[in-house]
């Protein structure tokens, strides 16, 4: 996994809609960003000491700067409320190298892009790629009113707005999302993407399972952890496999936290399992998947977990730390 971090400054920071900031980031020496595709997010080490990670929006043929938009969460864990109160122009910032988890499947005869609220940041950006190379999409952007959706001066610039539905929950100015009607409107073979709230995302893909479409032709990227993800679970214990070390996991504590108070530390971001930070191979034991980031077929697997999150069916497991 590329740990690569790039010092970057905020050359411009934009208000696009109530409580959502975009930020331009190019390079602290004037040169070139590393290349980057659709779906590809950055992790932002915060002024705070918060990491989070944020979809770039921009179109990716650009190498001259990163474009990132946050919504500002009050109910959250703090990370958007420092990157609304804390960066401003001429901030210094550092960031990793883009890494993606939300790839367009470039072989797809027709792409579907769903967004909902901030989630329009990475499926902006594909839209701006499927363009470009002169692919077949349509997307669909959902919101709450028009008051309140990001970029839609840039979509109504963009040589691709013919290809764009607005829907609005207050149906002012827009349609309304009836995703049966997209989906059976969608020609066979199409491949869908969908990013937002967790609540819309679900609602999306559960209707798309129940009319048959395979999951192969299902992509998307969660913000958060699900609502009723378990904070915690009963005890285990975990082995370190360089050292033969063997740590108790009570039921309050993390794996991650638990090893960090043993000395050992392991890399993480996110803290919720999205982000894939920390993924940790699994050498013997069951572990019991609370992440948004593996795949069921990875999970079926049971060779790797994230620890942020993530815990033990099993009464031990076996880490190659």
């Amino acid at each position: 996994m590329n740990q690569a971090v790039l010092n970057v400054v905020v050359a411009r920071r934009r208000d696009e809609a109530p409580g959502i900031a975009s930020f331009e980031l190019r390079s602290e020496d004037g040169g070139p960003l590393p290349a980057f595709e659709a779906g590809s997010h950055v992790d932002v080490h915060l002024p705070n000491g918060l990491v989070r990670q944020y979809s770039l929006c921009n179109d990716p043929r650009e190498t001259h700067r990163y474009t990132i938009a946050v919504l500002r969460d009050e109910a959250g864990r703090g990370g958007s409320r420092a990157v609304h109160d804390l960066i401003r122009e001429g901030e210094c910032l550092r960031i990793s190298a883009p890494r993606n988890h939300f790839a367009l499947a470039h072989d797809a005869s027709h792409h579907l892009l769903l967004a909902g609220g901030i989630g329009v940041t990475p499926i902006l950006c594909m839209a701006e790629q499927l363009a470009a190379s002169g692919e077949s999409f349509a997307m669909h952007y959902c919101t709450r009113s028009r008051e309140r959706t990001a970029f839609v001066e840039r979509i109504a610039q963009a040589g691709f707005a013919q290809s764009v539905q607005f829907h609005h929950d207050d149906n002012a100015g827009g349609s309304t999302f009836d995703i049966e009607q997209v989906l059976k409107g969608a020609p066979a073979g199409t491949h869908l993407y969908v990013c937002g709230p967790r609540g819309f995302m679900d609602f999306v893909l559960d209707t798309a399972r129940a009319n048959g479409w395979p999951q192969e032709r299902l992509h998307y990227e969660f913000f958060g952890a699900p609502a009723n993800q378990s904070a915690a679970g009963g005890a285990f214990q975990v082995r370190i496999a360089s050292s033969g070390a063997t740590i108790d996991i009570p039921p309050e504590c993390t794996v991650v936290q638990a090893l960090a108070a043993n000395g050992i530390e392991v890399i993480t971001s996110c803290e919720q399992g999205v982000c894939g930070t920390c993924l940790t191979r699994v050498i013997a034991g069951e572990p019991e998947h609370l992440d948004s980031y593996l795949t069921d077929e990875e999970r079926a697997a049971n060779d790797q977990f994230l620890p942020c999150c993530s815990r033990a069916k099993s009464p031990l497991l076996v880490l190659d730390l």
